[in-house]
């Protein structure tokens, strides 16, 4: 199973702490993504409940051996078990990997992204109160179904992904990894990398900081997630916004955005195998799936490195 480097991410897309959808925009970003190559779209239950599916699942609709399908199990509302999470529109969701719920969730998804099968079913957060073995014994069940193609997990320390590992095969993980968010490096990617698993990078431009566009003076409003970020103070957006103008003159060079450089870079570290990028409109879709297209020399990447160095040693 193949697909591009650079992945479609659709949190956004459902809107939960974004500040609501255009769900038009939404499937024609969907779209662009794939006419521009984009072939791997991430997606899951809790993104809206359900509705990011919903709008992936109109927007490939016609065009579903084009694409690779990656969504999720794990955050639920329809049970009151596991270890509670939070509120979203009015429904208590939990931490649950049950094999009765796992078994519920993937036909609620499968129905939602109308089609017969998922490409990368991943485990969306822990659940403490559920052996691994029972959770894995229920994706290979999925699996041996026909369900599913290939088992993830995400926001895993890396004890637990060798729970995983000693229970069954783990394809993929998703996890937080950008120029600016690097825990990863320590000891997560060396045991991904033993093992022979993949990396999925998620929040690949620190939710919109790193792509040059999120100045000191923007404002967020609503449910915004960014609202109280650390990530987003606007010193920590000054230091942005110069380590854009720092590193304009790579992305000249290339008639590149700020954006596309920074997911290019994130593709040239080691163990990192994908970069999932939001879009809610077609042309970051655009832009997302050029960076697919760019290659760092070693000078460009050393120049990138040297100004993460001058503005992100703290933020």
């Amino acid at each position: 199973m193949r697909c591009s480097a650079v992945g479609l991410g659709t949190w956004a897309i459902g809107g939960w702490r974004w500040g609501g959808t255009d769900e038009a925009a939404a499937e024609a970003a969907i779209q662009a993504s794939i006419d521009e190559g984009i072939t791997l779209i991430d997606t899951a239950p809790a993104y809206g409940l359900g509705r990011s599916e919903e709008i992936v699942g109109r927007a490939i609709a016609g065009r579903r051996d084009s694409v690779v399908i990656s969504t999720k199990c794990g955050i639920v509302w329809h049970t009151d078990k596991g270890v509670w999470k939070g509120r979203q529109d009015g429904a208590d969701l939990h931490q649950y990997l049950g094999p009765e719920s796992i078994a519920y969730e993937v036909e609620q998804s499968l129905r939602r992204l109308g089609t017969d099968r998922i490409d990368h079913y991943i485990t969306h957060w822990p659940d403490a109160t559920t052996p691994v073995e029972e959770t894995m014994d229920a994706l290979l069940r999925l699996k041996e179904q026909g369900k599913i193609r290939s088992i993830g997990a995400s926001n895993l320390s890396p004890p637990l992904l060798r729970a995983y590992l000693d229970s069954g095969q783990i394809d993929a993980v998703q996890e937080k990894y950008n120029m600016i968010e690097r825990g990863l490096e320590d000891a997560l990617l060396p045991l991904c990398r033993d093992n022979g698993v993949s990396v999925l990078s998620y929040s690949s431009l620190a939710l919109g900081l790193l792509t040059g566009k999120i100045g000191p003076d923007r404002t967020f409003a609503g449910d915004d997630l960014r609202i109280d970020n650390p990530l987003f103070t606007p010193a920590a957006r000054q230091k942005a916004a110069d380590f854009a103008a720092d590193i304009h003159p790579v992305a000249e060079a290339h008639g590149a955005s700020i954006a596309q450089i920074v997911i290019a870079w994130t593709l040239t570290r080691p163990g990192i195998t994908f970069a999932l990028c939001g879009a809610r409109n077609p042309s970051q879709a655009r832009d997302n799936a050029g960076a697919g297209r760019l290659r760092l020399s070693e000078a460009d990447i050393a120049a990138v490195n040297s100004a993460l160095e001058r503005h992100f040693q703290e933020i």
